[in-house]
């Protein structure tokens, strides 16, 4: 192991030129590779209509590619490099892992404690599951519960709230016995770092790992993004047409997927986990914590979505922060990740000492993985396969479903109807017991739904007493939302699909008449 022959910030363009020679000598390829990897990766931007994109290769301790594809945002001039820093999303929970890690080899705490040992209080819907649960379980999605994001999307609630309110998120299987991908188990991990020490998640992330690798540009929260310039403009694809959104303020869930970089300083993220827990003649991070992190905890069951993701693999499982399965007949240690018009991968194969890292600022979800699969055939096969174009395929096929469903929905839409009661008598409170209150206010001539106090969406009538709430952040899809009337015929409540019923509060607007 040994450090970069050249500081972090050179890197650029002019790194380029060590590509071709890695490549080359990893198989026998001819002298056009770089060409071929730079026009490779800009025919996939512009076939995925995605504005930008940036990617990084560590091969061995070398980071021998670091650079950017595309703009910043869409309509303007300032092009990515391998400085812009773009969110990361879920490619964050390792650091939530690693920096458990560090405390286990600190002796602070163990991966089979009871969570509980370091979160008093903490509770979850099972007092049995509340007392078995153990910190390795925060950090490998076998909780048995749903996912209950809207307990902290868009929502005012800060951690602990979150952490007080997921006692009454009821699970979906028993415990331990299904993988269930659940950001919450991140945030309850990630809350053990200030029990246990005197700084907070995101400062102890900064100090015991950002700095030591030298991730300067690297933050744990948008607002950090106030004073940077060099920063990507998230896009979602709204009514066919991919568009600049705003960034989404996730500090809440932090532990999860706040975290936000540069391909640049995550490469050095890569050197580490290359390198076993140290980089250079610094250690970070324990090797056997290391090892614990990238060896299988949950089997993730053979389902036709993750076939379609990690084609032809043979096991997919679940480590402490990072995805594991084969390809070529070597384990792959990845992790992906995605919040609003972004999308993320890091990605390695240990026994190659490959790792690659690619950041887009769009939500075509999966670009970065059949790059990353194109990358490494690079290195492992003589010819490597067109994985944008199958993907891109893959892709295709899923939002004409997509569209075909919400043709469906407007099929079954029952035409010439009208909302039961006068719009007046829909407005009120609303009040989920997990979620929370949301208001139903008559704006003029419509009703309009203000989610939480953060988001507010237009309602517009759908049949019966069906809405169609269309929120006025465009980057969140309009859904269905239905009022449901008592024998009296008042309105009792309102159900949002896949989120709950949310009961009318005593005393709220028609109550009071």
């Amino acid at each position: 192991m040994h450090s970069l022959p050249y500081p972090v910030a050179s890197l650029g363009r002019v790194i380029m030129a060590a590509v071709a020679v890695v490549l080359v000598a990893s198989h026998a390829r001819s002298a056009d590779t770089l060409a071929s990897v730079e026009a490779y990766f800009e025919e996939a931007i512009a076939q995925w209509d995605v504005p930008g994109l940036a990617l990084a290769v560590v091969k061995g301790d070398e980071v021998v590619m670091a650079r950017g594809f595309g703009v910043r945002e869409r309509g303007k001039d300032e092009a990515v490099d391998e400085n812009t820093l773009f969110a990361i999303g879920s490619a964050s929970k390792a650091f939530t892992a690693a920096a458990l890690a560090m405390l286990v080899d600190e002796g602070k705490l163990g991966w089979d404690d009871p969570a509980t040992k370091h979160l008093p209080g903490f509770q979850l819907f099972d007092p049995a599951v509340t007392r078995e649960l153990t910190v390795r379980d925060l950090l490998c999605h076998r909780s048995g519960l749903p996912r209950g994001d809207l307990l902290w999307y868009a929502t005012p609630y800060r951690r602990d709230e979150i952490l007080r309110r997921v006692g009454r998120l009821e699970p979906e299987w028993s415990f331990r016995s299904h993988f269930g991908y659940q950001n919450i188990m991140y945030l309850a991990a990630g809350q053990i770092v200030p029990r246990a020490t005197d700084l907070s998640w995101d400062d102890f992330v900064k100090q015991r790992v950002f700095l030591p690798l030298g991730m300067k540009s690297t933050v744990t929260s948008v607002k950090a993004l106030e004073s940077l310039e060099n920063v990507a403009t998230p896009h979602a694809k709204i009514d066919g047409d991919v568009e600049a959104v705003a960034w989404r303020d996730i500090d809440n869930v932090g532990p999860a997927g706040s975290i936000i970089s540069n391909v640049s300083d995550m490469a050095q993220w890569v050197r580490l986990q290359l390198g076993e827990g140290a980089v250079g003649d610094r250690r970070l991070i324990s090797t056997a914590a290391l090892a614990e992190m990238q060896a299988p905890q949950t089997i993730i069951q053979s389902e036709e979505y993750y076939r379609a993701i990690y084609p032809e693999a043979h096991f997919l499982c679940y480590g402490l922060g990072w995805f594991l399965h084969d390809y070529a007949g070597r384990k792959i240690v990845e992790h992906g990740g995605a919040i609003d018009g972004m999308r993320a991968k890091v990605a390695m194969i240990p026994e190659e000492e490959l790792g690659v890292v690619i950041l887009t600022n769009a939500e075509r979800s999966r670009l970065p993985t059949a790059l990353m699969f194109y990358i490494f055939d690079l290195y492992l096969k003589p010819e490597p396969r067109d994985w944008s174009s199958e993907f891109l395929s893959l892709a295709q096929e899923a939002e004409k479903q997509a569209e075909e469903a919400k043709a469906k929905r407007r099929a079954e839409r029952a035409e010439n109807t009208e909302p039961s009661l006068p719009l007046e008598a829909y407005a009120g409170a609303y009040e989920n017991d997990l979620y929370g209150e949301v208001n139903v206010q008559l704006e003029i001539d419509h009703l309009v739904l203000d989610t939480f106090s953060v988001l507010n969406a237009d309602l517009e009538h759908w049949h019966y007493d069906t809405f169609l709430s269309r929120y006025r952040d465009r980057g969140i899809e309009p859904r269905l939302i239905t009022f449901h009337l008592n024998t009296s015929g008042k309105v009792e409540s309102l159900v949002m699909p896949d989120v709950g019923t949310f009961s009318r509060v005593a005393n709220s607007a028609e109550d009071s008449q």
